[in-house]
C-alpha cells in the first residue's frame, strides 16, 4: 500500500574532535521517517547543508556553523530549513542575533541558499504563523521563532522517498542477460553483456566470461551456457605512499603518475603497463623523468603532476618550488615521437605566466593545474594561496583563466576566483582548502571536483562545481557550487580523507576515478584507489560506489540460451 505521508527531521551533531570535528557536527543533518517515530539518516549521517564562511576585510576566512535548526512550509509552497548561525567553535555570534539562516528546498534534495535573515521575516515566510509575534511570548524574535517551530515536519511520502533515494547509497538489485541470442563464433558469444540494474533504476552494461568449452561453433544447435559477469573493482589501497594519482592512455598503452611521498615528494616517477592493472603489480618499475635539479632550481615539492592532451601535443603539469620553499605551476612538454618514460624525451620545465608575461604568482603559492577544454575554448583551472601558515593565510582558491593551445603555459585571460573554501567541510580546524581540480564532460555539462579539508587526513572530500559546457567558464555565475561533499570518509567503508582525483576511461569505456585517501581515522599515509564512476537515472554522477553496492556478489552467476547458426 502507498504511503501518505512521511516525516523529516533537521539536526547536528555532537562534535567530537577525533573523528567529526566542529566543521562538519555544526551543519545540518537530515533524516526520514515512516511513521513519525523511528528516523533514518540522509547522507550516512554526514552533513548537508553547511554555513558559509563570512570574509574580513584582510580577505581571510571566518568560518561559521549552525545550531538549532527547524523546518517548515513556506507560503510560497516547498519547505524552509531556517538555523541559528554560530561560530566555528558553535558559540553564538554577536552579528547574528536575531537573525537566522534560511534555505529554500521543493525536494530536500536541491536548496536554495537564502541568507541570513532577520527571525521576523523567516516567519513571515512560515505557512502557519497564527502564535508569532502574539504578547507575552517572547520578545526575542529568535528565540520565539526557535520556541514554535519544530525541528520535524510531515512532508508528501513521495517527496521522502525521492530524497532517501538520493541521499543514500545506489545498489545493485539485478542482473539481466538475453534470454536467447543467435550467434556464430566465440568471439560473438564474448561480446554479449549483462545489464545491471540498481535501486534508483539506472543501469549499466558489465562484461561476461562464459562458458563455451562444450560448444562446437561448427555444429548448428540450441545450447545453454552459463557466465560470471565480472566484478570490475580494484582493492584499497592500490599503492601506499603516493597522493594526487593519475593514470593515462597514450599511444595503446597505461601510464601512471603521482606525487611521491615515499622519496619526499622529490622527482617525478611514471609508470607504464599493457593494462589499468598492471600499473599497480608488484613488479612495476617506476621511470625516473624529472629529478631534483640545482641549476635548474628544481629542489622540492614536485606535487601533484598530470598529463594532459593539448593542441594534439601530450604536457605534463606540475608544481614545483626553487631553494626558497614555495610551489608554482609548471608545463613540461613531451618531445615529438619520444618515449613517456626516458627523462631526455621531454623538454626543459616552463613556469606558467600571466598575459602580461609576469609569472602566475609573485605573493603566494599556485599548484595543482587542472586543464579542460569545451566547445567553448580551452581552459586552465589551479589553486592559489596567499601567506600561508600565518595569521593572513588567505586559504587555498580556485582560480580559472582562458588558454591559448599553441602557448598554454601563458594565460590569454585574466585570473578568476572560482571558489573559496567557505563550507565546514572544506575548512576542518583551520584547513582552509581548496586544491586538485579535475574535470570531464557529460552530456554537456561540465563537472569540475575539487578537494577541501586536510590533504593527509581522513577530512579530506570531494567538492563538485558544474556549468554547461556552452557557457563561458570565466564567468562565475556560470558554475554552480555544491553545498555538501560528493565523496568523503563517509562514502566507502575503510576509506578515509578521500581526495585529489582524476578522472580516465577503462579498457571498456567505463569512466574510472582515481583518488588517495588513508586506512584510518588517525592514519596519514596517503594511498591510492580506483573505481568506477556511476551513473545515476537523473543522469548525476555517483563518485562513491563501493564494490559491493557497484556488483552484487549473489547476483554474477547467469545463464542464457545460443542457438549456433
Amino acid at each position: 500500500m502507498k504511503r501518505n505521508n512521511g516525516y523529516i527531521k533537521v539536526y547536528t551533531r555532537l562534535v567530537d574532535k577525533d573523528s567529526y570535528p566542529e566543521g562538519l557536527a555544526y551543519s545540518i543533518h537530515m533524516a526520514g521517517s515512516q511513521d513519525g517515530e523511528i528516523y533514518l539518516p540522509l547522507n550516512k549521517n554526514y552533513g548537508i547543508l553547511f554555513a558559509k564562511a563570512e570574509i574580513r576585510q584582510d580577505d581571510t576566512i571566518c568560518p561559521k556553523g549552525v545550531k538549532e535548526p527547524r523546518v517548515f512550509r513556506l507560503k510560497e509552497g516547498g519547505y524552509g530549513i531556517a538555523a541559528v548561525r554560530v561560530n566555528e567553535n558553535g558559540e553564538r555570534e554577536e552579528s547574528g542575533q536575531g537573525k537566522l539562516l534560511l534555505w529554500k528546498t521543493w525536494d530536500f534534495i536541491s536548496f536554495e541558499n537564502a541568507g541570513l535573515i532577520a527571525a521576523s521575516e523567516v516567519e513571515r515566510m512560515r505557512a502557519d504563523e497564527e502564535a508569532f509575534g502574539q504578547a507575552g511570548i517572547c520578545e526575542d524574535k529568535e528565540q520565539e521563532f526557535l520556541n514554535l517551530v519544530s525541528d520535524c515536519l510531515e512532508i508528501d511520502a513521495d517527496i521522502l522517498a525521492r530524497a532517501e533515494e538520493y541521499w543514500n547509497p545506489v545498489y545493485n538489485t539485478e542482473i539481466v542477460v538475453p534470454e536467447c541470442a543467435e550467434i556464430c563464433s566465440a568471439e560473438e558469444l564474448e561480446s554479449i553483456t549483462a545489464t545491471a540494474i540498481y535501486s534508483d533504476g539506472s543501469s549499466v552494461s558489465k562484461r561476461v566470461v562464459w562458458e563455451d568449452e562444450k560448444i562446437d561453433f561448427s555444429v548448428s544447435g540450441i545450447y545453454e551456457v552459463s557466465g560470471k559477469v565480472m566484478d570490475k573493482s580494484y582493492p584499497f589501497p592500490l599503492a601506499k605512499g603516493y597522493g594526487d594519482p593519475v593514470v593515462f592512455r597514450w599511444e595503446e598503452k597505461w601510464y601512471y603518475i603521482s606525487t611521491n611521498d615515499n622519496v619526499d615528494d622529490i622527482g617525478i616517477y611514471v609508470r607504464e603497463a599493457e593494462t589499468v592493472r598492471e600499473l599497480f603489480g608488484n613488479d612495476v618499475t617506476e621511470h625516473l623523468i624529472l629529478e631534483q635539479d640545482e641549476e635548474r632550481e628544481l629542489i622540492q615539492t614536485f606535487w601533484a603532476p598530470e598529463f594532459h592532451v593539448i593542441g594534439g601535443e601530450l604536457y605534463i603539469l606540475f608544481a614545483v618550488s626553487s631553494r626558497v620553499w614555495g610551489p608554482q605551476c609548471h608545463f613540461m612538454k613531451l618531445k615529438k615521437g619520444q618515449p613517456i618514460i626516458k627523462a631526455e624525451s621531454w623538454e626543459d620545465p616552463v613556469r606558467v605566466r600571466k598575459m602580461d608575461g609576469s609569472w602566475l604568482s609573485e605573493d603566494g603559492i599556485t599548484l595543482d593545474m587542472t586543464y579542460l577544454k569545451t566547445i567553448r575554448g580551452s581552459y586552465l583551472v589551479w589553486s592559489y594561496r596567499r601567506h600561508i601558515g600565518t595569521p593572513e593565510d588567505t586559504g587555498s582558491m580556485l582560480y580559472i583563466a582562458a588558454a591559448d593551445e599553441s602557448e598554454p603555459w601563458k594565460l590569454v585571460s585574466d585570473p578568476v576566483l572560482l571558489s573559496r573554501p567557505l563550507f565546514g567541510w572544506e575548512n576542518v580546524a583551520g584547513t582552509i582548502n581548496n586544491e586538485g581540480p579535475y574535470s570531464f564532460v557529460k552530456n554537456g555539462i561540465v563537472y569540475l571536483t575539487y578537494s577541501g579539508g586536510s590533504a593527509n587526513s581522513y577530512t579530506y572530500a570531494l567538492g563538485l562545481l558544474t556549468a554547461q559546457e556552452t557557457d563561458d567558464l570565466l564567468d562565475v555565475s556560470s558554475w554552480s557550487k555544491r553545498c555538501t561533499p560528493v565523496l568523503s570518509f563517509y562514502s566507502v567503508e575503510g576509506e578515509y580523507g578521500p581526495g585529489h582525483n582524476s578522472f580516465f576511461e577503462d579498457e571498456d569505456g567505463d569512466l574510472m576515478i582515481a583518488y588517495h585517501g588513508e586506512t584510518g581515522l588517525d592514519q596519514h599515509l596517503r594511498c591510492d584507489g580506483i573505481r568506477r564512476v556511476h551513473f545515476r537515472k537523473d543522469g548525476s554522477p555517483e563518485f562513491g560506489m563501493s564494490a559491493k553496492n557497484d556488483l552484487d556478489e549473489k547476483l554474477t552467476a547467469v545463464k542464457m540460451k545460443i542457438v549456433v547458426k
